[in-house]
Order: structure tokens, then C-alpha cells, then sequence
């Protein structure tokens, strides 16, 4: 088997160093040519690919020859427009039926859901109107559209854990909403998720892969620094303001995935610096 990982990132390399281990040939690819050069000294076979959000370089060598194709992008949206990262996955999905590729997974995010209190899941109708993340549905809905590929997405919750400490993004802020439920996936998890997605064929579906368990944001926050050693914030949300929402991980645990961390207060990390 053959699977070809668009953006070898945080997320990307990790799960390329598990696919490895399964026996699966791995092709994965960077924006940024230094890293690809970094990447090949580690062993990984990279090529650059660069979408601004036109294709800015040849199409890089036997990435699409695939039979999996993993499209890992930053959707960016705090910096380009909403427009920018749809195009990105329309030029993506067409090298890859162009390829004849015949199975995509897409990282989509729980910011897809509606900002309003409510516990999500896969079955809330979210259209261009109410999603928190127009950039991130309009490219679901890209690749859902007249697809010759079997698809599934996942809209992963906050990815943390090893060396992203969700407290420490807090340390010694103020006014930190601290009431509502974290939605967050340990990093090993996302990367055994998508193995159980391979392994199992859960193919034509669209997943909230989170933690089934959700703490409230000031539990998190105070278990890290009393834990790690840095200062909670200097004081939280009085009166609660901000909306909250609960990304609900049923339809994930029904396909039988067992969690290496299914509470987000037992996360493990590997630095805090």
C-alpha cells in the first residue's frame, strides 16, 4: 500500500513515521524547500508543494501515484481569505482524480460547527451561513462534490499533547473563559485514528475524532501549570461570556477505537518549554 501524506507538519511527519512502521511506502510534501531537504536527511521521501493558492511548482513527482491520498493543509484562516484554502482543495482534488487516486482523507476541524451552546455532532446541518469555519466547510463540501474517490473526513477537536500544553497558552492571561467543555485529541490518538480509518475501510464518512471526555477549559489550564511548573492565569471570565461547545465523539467510539487518552487531564507531554 501506498499512501501519500500532503503536508509533513506536526501532524504529518509523526503519522508518516507510523505508516513506515506498518509497511506502508510513505511520499509526503512541504511547502518549504528547506524542510523537504531536512525531511529527506531524516529518510522520508519529500517533494515540495507550494499552493498560493495556485499551484506555484510542477506537480512534484509520484506524490499523486498513490493509493491513499492524506491531505494535511492549514486551512489559514486567520491570515488569507475564506476563498484561499477552498482552492487549495480544488486544485488538490483535481491532481488527484486527474491521478485517478481512489481513497482522500481530509483533516477538517470541530471549528466547522456552529458558535452557539450545543453539544455537535456529525448530524448538525451546518451550511455557508451559520459554520464557525467557512473556509474549512466550503472545502468539505469541494471534495464531497461529485467525488470519484472513496473520502472520509475527520474534523479533529484541538490537537495537543507531547509538546503543545494547552495551558501554557494561558499562562498569566487575563479574563481566560474558563467554564467551557475542552474538545481536545491527544496527538498519538489523531495518528492511531488514522490507521484505524485505513485498517478498517471507515471510508464515505465524516468523523468527530475527539476526546469522548470533556473537562472544563479552568480544569485543564490548572492541572498543566500545577503539574508543569508555570503560572495559570491571572484570573478567568467573570461573568461567563463566551459560548461553549461540546463536540460529541459517539459516532467515532462506535467503531470500536480505543483511546490512549480518552480524558484530556491525562494528557502526557514531552516538554514545556
Amino acid at each position: 500500500m501506498k499512501v501519500s501524506i500532503i503536508g509533513m507538519g506536526w501532524l504529518g511527519v509523526p503519522l508518516a513515521e507510523a505508516l513506515i512502521k506498518e509497511g506502508i511506502t510513505v511520499k509526503g510534501t512541504t511547502t518549504n524547500p528547506e524542510k523537504k531537504h531536512a525531511l529527506r536527511k531524516q529518510g522520508f521521501d519529500c517533494e515540495q508543494l507550494l499552493l498560493n493558492p495556485e499551484l506555484a511548482d510542477p506537480v512534484p513527482k509520484g506524490v499523486f501515484d498513490t493509493d491513499i491520498l492524506f491531505i494535511n493543509i492549514p486551512p489559514s484562516t486567520r491570515s488569507k481569505p475564506i476563498t484561499y484554502h477552498p482552492r487549495q482543495i480544488e486544485i488538490v482534488k483535481g491532481l488527484a482524480q486527474a491521478q485517478g487516486i481512489k481513497r482522500i482523507i481530509y483533516t477538517s476541524s470541530t471549528s466547522v460547527y456552529p458558535n452557539k451552546n450545543q453539544v455537535a455532532t456529525e448530524a448538525e446541518p451546518i451550511t455557508s451561513s451559520n459554520t464557525g469555519n467557512p473556509a474549512l466547510l466550503n472545502a468539505e463540501n469541494l471534495l464531497w462534490e461529485n467525488k470519484t474517490y472513496d473520502l472520509t473526513v475527520i474534523r479533529f477537536g484541538g490537537l495537543l499533547g507531547d509538546d503543545r500544553i494547552p495551558g501554557k497558552y494561558f499562562s498569566g492571561k487575563k479574563n481566560v473563559p474558563g467554564h467551557p467543555p475542552v474538545n481536545y485529541i491527544h496527538r498519538k490518538d489523531a495518528i492511531s485514528a488514522v490507521l484505524w480509518i485505513i485498517e478498517r475501510n471507515l471510508w464515505n464518512e465524516t468523523y468527530n475524532i475527539v476526546c469522548p471526555k470533556h473537562p472544563a477549559k479552568k480544569t485543564v489550564i490548572e492541572k498543566n501549570a500545577l503539574d508543569l511548573g508555570f503560572a495559570p492565569p491571572v484570573n478567568y471570565e467573570n461573568p461567563e461570556m463566551q459560548q461553549w461547545k461540546e463536540i460529541a465523539a459517539d459516532k467515532w467510539c462506535q467503531t470500536k477505537f480505543q483511546f490512549i487518552y480518552d480524558n484530556p487531564l491525562d494528557f502526557t507531554y514531552t516538554s514545556n518549554e
